[in-house]
């Protein structure tokens, strides 16, 4: 989603600032800009695309100042081009805005009808223009902005420049987090505190409502009631370093070659190797006698937390409710007494899960969140959190941290278990056994890439594909199809395995390739049926199998691609890295953009 950067600095702002937006871009967007106070004056570049175009822009034409905003946009109101870019504003304001001002049209007719022209069609500009209103009347640009925050509704993350103040920056925050960072006779502004990470490590946020002011020797903190606060400085764990493609072409190929690793030390913080037992941190319920859990979740994430709803019921035994955030919020299902919420995101900044977490809060549920990143709101508004040890993850389809995510889950699960007294000491010592054998594995199946770029061979040719799973291979398969349409545009789809007959089977023809994520087990005999239902039809059946389901289904599959044989409990976690494989070479082979997919953001934090 759209991404915000500013600073109040000793030296020239712009390519400073253009580096910050650089290290945005796996956010997602299609427009850049920045502005700055030059000699008292307010000036601003913006362009059209990638962030190379703005390079351009400035190369052909510098912007000097050392206090300057700028901004990286995913469109929301308005098309993606130039006139639209960000930076918005007038000659005595430019103004930067994540998130959605709701309430803009009221606004802007308001201001139209005192005789206020505007020159967008975006919601932002409406900011831009009310402060300028306030300014014209004489107020300060404290004045201003105070007046102004109290009339947008919605979610807004925002950075404001004013002629005539050169080392004044302000920032304000209301559902769209905000960074502020400190520096030697500096000051910075983020969207989060990996755009920070090069200039400073020590980052306080602001809190909902806050606003703050930004000077050449420090920082002042408000709230939403314009009262002086003070909000903790902590050191982030993100350095300047932390984020390199080193020799891979993209990203997503650097972070697939990473999930042995990110698996690894992900399941270490919760598995001690010695005993075979799961520890789980302090949590904000007890689990034995949880009645009830309500999981939630966007995307991926919320994919894979359809995997721990598996594994909690058939591990623990705990009844669990799952809906996407977006759809939970609204259905507004009945929530026990002293029920958990599960909620699952990698950035701790989705708008629709923010938002299903606070309305739980409300209903009395204890809330604990699995993220990726410790300084997240999720993290800080949550009972409880545990995190995933992935790293940044810059390619906006999750990889490493979607496999993290299932790792926290199935050490989750296991842990439940045994609370609950229906997991023997022998039964969790032979699944975390399971679950530590899985980084090993993941390390072996990356060194099967020929074989997997063999197929995206044919995949890439086809128009429409199926994936089919069963049981918590289930959600795989629609990871999987997700995966293909995000990276390479492709149609697909994802099936459980056992509705192929109710309907999709219909679809199926000689030019759609059937992908199935069926492994050797309890379920592979009726996974199998369905693939050769598929197959006498005509289909091109793939599979990803281990060895013992290869030797059954080569006799009418079209591919298999070996897997390591691994308990049933476990194979979803090595299940997802092939498809995520697949996508990834079918998106190369297509020449899309592997990174940064058309029209999609890394963090969605608008709703």
């Amino acid at each position: 989603m759209c991404g915000i950067v500013g600073l109040v600095g000793r030296d020239a702002a712009a390519p400073r600032l253009l580096e910050a937006l650089r290290r945005l871009e796996y956010r997602g967007y299609d427009s850049a800009g920045i502005a700055t106070l030059v000699d008292g004056h307010v000036e601003r570049r913006r362009a059209e695309g990638k962030l190379i175009n703005l390079g351009t822009e400035l190369a052909r034409k510098p912007l000097a100042g050392t206090t300057g905003i700028g901004h990286t946009r995913w469109a929301t109101h308005g098309a993606p081009t130039e006139r639209n870019a960000h930076p918005h504003g007038t000659a005595r304001v430019s103004v930067v805005h994540n998130g959605i001002i709701e309430n803009y049209a009221e606004l802007r007719a308001e201001l139209e009808g005192q005789g206020i022209q505007f020159e967008t069609e975006t919601d932002t500009e409406t900011v831009a223009r009310l402060l300028d209103h306030h300014l014209a009347q004489g107020a300060s640009p404290e004045e201003a902005v105070a007046a102004t925050l109290k009339r947008l509704q919605g979610a807004f993350g925002l950075a404001m420049i004013f002629a005539g103040h050169p080392t004044k920056l302000i920032a304000a925050r209301q559902g769209s987090p905000l960074a502020v960072g400190f520096g030697e006779g500096e000051m910075y502004v983020g969207s989060d505190a990996l755009a920070l990470s090069p200039m400073t490590r020590r980052i306080a946020y602001l809190e909902e409502g806050d606003w703050a002011i930004l000077s050449d020797v420090g920082v002042e903190f408000f709230d939403a009631q314009d009262q002086p606060v003070q909000r903790e400085v902590k050191l982030t764990a993100y350095s300047g370093a932390a984020v390199g493609k080193g020799n891979y072409r993209h990203f997503m190929e650097k972070e697939l070659h990473e999930h042995p690793i990110v698996l690894g030390d992900t399941l270490r913080q919760h598995i001690d190797p010695a005993s075979r037992a799961v520890a789980l941190p302090p949590l904000p319920f007890d689990p034995a006698v949880v009645p009830k859990i309500t999981l939630s979740a966007c995307g991926s994430a919320f994919l894979a937390a359809q995997v721990g709803r598996y594994w909690m019921e058939q591990v623990a035994r705990i009844p669990v409710d799952s809906d996407v955030a977006s759809e939970l919020r609204y259905r507004d299902p009945p929530l026990p007494e002293g029920g958990a919420a599960l909620l699952v995101s990698q950035s701790g900044e989705t708008a629709d899960t923010l938002a299903v977490l606070r309305l739980l809060k409300q209903r009395r549920q204890h809330v604990l969140s699995v993220v990726n990143v410790a300084e997240s709101t999720m993290d800080r508004e949550s009972h409880g959190t545990l995190l995933t040890i992935a790293g940044p993850e810059i390619g906006v389809a999750s990889t490493k941290a979607f496999t993290a995510q299932l790792a926290v889950l199935a050490t989750m699960a296991l842990g439940f278990g045994r609370s609950r007294g229906v997991l023997s000491v022998q039964e969790e010592a032979r699944l975390t056994a399971a679950l530590l054998e899985v980084p090993a594995h993941a390390a072996t199946l990356l060194e099967h890439t020929e074989e997997v770029q063999a197929l995206a061979r044919q995949v890439a040719m086809a128009k429409d594909v199926l994936f089919l799973g069963r049981g918590s291979l289930y959600p795989i398969a629609l990871e999987g199809a997700l995966k293909l349409k995000e990276l390479s545009y492709i149609h697909a789809e994802g099936y459980a395995a056992g509705e192929m007959k109710h309907g999709p089977i219909a679809l199926i023809d000689q030019d759609v390739p059937v992908i199935a994520l069926c492994p050797s087990g309890p379920l592979f005999e009726k996974t199998a049926s369905n693939l050769q239902e598929a197959a006498a039809r005509g289909g091109r059946v793939m599979a990803f199998t281990d060895q013992e389901g290869a030797s059954s289904l080569r006799r009418f599959a079209e591919a298999v691609v070996v897997l390591p044989t691994v308990d049933p409990f476990v194979a979803p976690i090595l299940h997802a890295i092939p498809v995520q494989m697949l996508a990834y070479h079918v998106a190369v082979l297509k020449g899309t953009d592997v990174d940064q997919p058309r029209n999609l953001a890394k963090a969605v934090t608008v709703e």
